[in-house]
């Protein structure tokens, strides 16, 4: 039976749905400040473009942090994990590590060389992604399935919050005071997530009877191994436990067809949303609009839009479910291809053009990333949190990011009218994935309950 939108409505109030807004704050304050804004600050320093962008390369951190993922889902810290436990040691580390990253980035000086702000972006970005493992983990064992939407929902509004903050608000305050100011004040607003995780619960994750079993793979290697050094023993031992016990588990509690089906599903529900990405600003300036058109209407107007999406989606899953929300999601985007691929036949640009394909892209994407976090978190076991879900997370961005390298020679060969159309069609094999999946129950969340 179906929620009221005021039961949907309430769940935004229970401290664990507030404290997920704060540590989406945290997650994204770091973003922008590894990307746009340190482009900007280096491009007004005299930086060549050629090294800007290569710069950008320290973005391949976020996906592959699958890779040390195990580690934060496995490893106790020392001293902290006893004080705080495993998610919040972990998520408080990062915390640290960024604080101290954003603090050397902004001590540096770029006419000087830049070999210290790429070791420092790195840097950034790398504790920048191990907190959104940790605290992908603590948001997903925090709450049920049913709660994940709202979860979700608080986080991308805090995630949002924070991208103006370290994008608009960092830039504004260079511009007023210095560049130095300006990351020492992102630096202090790092605060924020540390005091956020001093006050939040460790989430208690249950470990499953067949999770607990699969964990005998573990013993029986070692015993098998026992000729082995102990050095060679413990390596093998880690690796079997923290990378083929979550594959092992997810596809135990799905089967192989269903488990390969949810896989492809993910890999391509957000194919639209990255390809035309990176030709969204392009095609606004080829097709006659100014930067400052541009900055009015799809940055100061298309944020806020795209943070009602958001709350839209949270409350779509809350009151409906993750299955028509997804439907929903995929909806949305192809309709606002196609209104980019109307507005680039146009020949004479207007900002309502303009602002009304950008709201319906900005609304369709918040939908569309807050109903795909509360699917895959409905995927993972509270075994395996931390690793499984870096996993579908970096799934889903791998196939749109090579797509997306691409889209410059499409526009070329097509135009932008059909390019969209393209971008558009690209969202097909994720509904038919949908359509297919519809009676299994992996959609809300049952399969994996039913195994």
């Amino acid at each position: 039976m179906t929620r009221g939108w005021w039961q949907a409505l309430r769940v935004y109030g229970q401290p664990r749905v507030l404290s997920i807004l704060f540590l989406g704050f945290s997650a994204g304050l770091p973003f922008y400040l590894v990307f746009q804004t340190l482009s900007a600050w280096l491009r007004q320093e005299g930086i060549e473009r050629a090294t800007i962008g290569m710069l950008a390369w320290v973005g391949l951190v976020y996906a592959i942090k699958f890779l040390w993922s195990p580690i934060v889902d496995r490893a106790r810290i020392p001293f902290l994990f006893m004080w705080l436990g495993r998610r919040r040691s972990w998520m408080l580390l990062a915390q640290l590590g960024i604080a101290a990253a954003i603090f050397n980035l902004a001590t540096s000086d770029p006419a000087a060389g830049v070999m210290q702000i790429a070791i420092g972006a790195l840097f950034l970005a790398f504790c920048s992604a191990t907190q959104d493992i940790a605290i992908d983990a603590w948001r997903i064992e925090s709450a049920p399935v049913d709660m994940q939407g709202a979860m979700a929902a608080a986080y991308q509004i805090g995630y949002r919050a924070a991208l103006i903050t370290g994008g608009a608000g960092a830039l504004t305050i260079a511009q007023g005071y210095s560049w130095e100011t300006s990351y020492m004040v992102m630096a202090a607003l790092a605060g924020i997530g540390i005091v956020t995780t001093l006050f939040v619960r460790e989430p208690q994750a249950g470990v499953s009877r067949e999770a607990a079993e699969r964990e005998t793979r573990v013993v029986e290697w070692l015993e098998r191994k026992a000729h082995w050094p102990g050095s060679l023993r413990e390596i093998g031992a880690a690796f079997i436990g923290a990378v083929i016990c979550p594959l092992v588990d997810f596809f135990a509690r799905y089967g192989g067809r269903l488990a390969i089906m949810t896989l492809l599903l993910v890999g391509s529900y957000r194919l639209t949303e990255f390809t035309m990405g990176s030709m969204a600003n392009p095609f606004y300036i080829d097709h006659g609009y100014t930067l400052g058109q541009i900055a009015a209407i799809v940055k100061a107007y298309g944020l806020p839009v795209s943070m009602l999406g958001v709350v839209l989606g949270g409350l779509m899953i809350a009151k409906f479910g993750v299955r028509p929300t997804l439907f929903l999601g995929s909806g949305l985007i192809i309709a606002s291809n196609l209104g980019f691929s109307l507005l680039a036949t146009t020949t004479t640009p207007t900002l309502i053009g303009l602002a009304l394909a950008n709201s319906l892209d900005n609304l369709a994407q918040g939908v569309h990333g807050t109903v795909l976090i509360a699917f895959l978190s409905s995927l993972t076991s509270s075994r395996y949190t931390a690793t499984q879900y870096a996993l579908f997370s970096s799934l889903y961005a791998l196939p749109g990011k090579l797509l997306e390298g691409t889209s410059g020679f499409v526009v070329d060969a097509i135009g932008y009218p059909a390019f969209f159309v393209y971008t558009a069609a690209l969202s097909i094999p994720g509904l038919i994935l949908l359509v297919w999946l519809l009676r299994t129950g992996v959609l809300d969340g049952r399969a994996s309950e039913s195994r």
